[in-house]
């Protein structure tokens, strides 16, 4: 009797050790659950007193991103094609760093000359399964607002002006920014998903202190 008492004890203890050093399921984070990360998107807009000839001139320098896109740590154009409409695509490799994440990865470049630069991931990579950011730049009143936070909404005829009529070379300029992206794991979508959630605020912020640093205040 004594001896089965034993062993129901230890084998008790060892059932309690077993389930707390044991690591819980933490679904939807688990390899075998069926969840996807989410995609995430985020969308900003803010007129600048530039013309869109320079603001279109810093996005497209895809070489120059690492001296002001947040977390992009290298760049490195692999291809460059410029089509008969005057199209510029090209294939450049970005490297990006953020936490403990260190990625690099293939980037398919559209530029359309002062109107849109679009950059897509054409590779798969451990940290991102889609990743893609999209500049426009339109012509905008120049009794518009500058500040971000008054802007019209996107093709306003109040405060739009038709491009025809409005020289590439002068300002104001509507630039929006939408960004759209899924990370690979879930688990990454959610350490980074409150360190991300302001990375369009972020690049904006930072667009505006490049063209501080190369074009000076502007006119307003």
């Amino acid at each position: 009797m004594l001896r089965q008492r034993c062993l129901h004890a230890t084998c008790r203890k060892a059932s309690l050790m077993r389930g707390f050093f044991t690591l819980p399921n933490f679904s939807p984070f688990s390899p075998n659950s069926n969840e996807q990360p989410p995609t995430q998107t985020y969308h900003e807009r803010k007129i600048f007193p530039y013309g869109r000839v320079d603001l279109y001139n810093l996005v497209a320098d895809v070489g120059s991103y690492p001296s002001f896109v947040p977390y992009c740590t290298g760049s490195r154009i692999l291809e460059r094609r410029v089509g008969q409409d005057g199209v510029v695509r090209m294939d450049a490799e970005l490297m990006v760093g953020f936490l403990a994440f260190n990625e690099s990865y293939v980037s398919k470049v559209t530029c359309r000359p002062y109107e849109s630069v679009q950059a897509e991931a054409s590779s798969s990579t451990p940290l991102f399964k889609t990743l893609q950011t999209t500049w426009r730049f339109q012509p905008a009143s120049s009794i518009s607002p500058h500040l971000s936070g008054a802007l019209p909404l996107h093709g306003d005829i109040r405060n739009s002006v038709s491009v025809d009529s409005h020289s590439p070379d002068a300002g104001p300029t509507l630039v929006t920014l939408d960004i759209a992206f899924a990370f690979e794991n879930p688990l990454h979508s959610a350490l980074s998903a409150t360190f991300f959630g302001k990375v369009s605020t972020l690049m904006v912020q930072a667009f505006e202190q490049r063209c501080l640093a190369v074009y000076g205040s502007g006119t307003k």
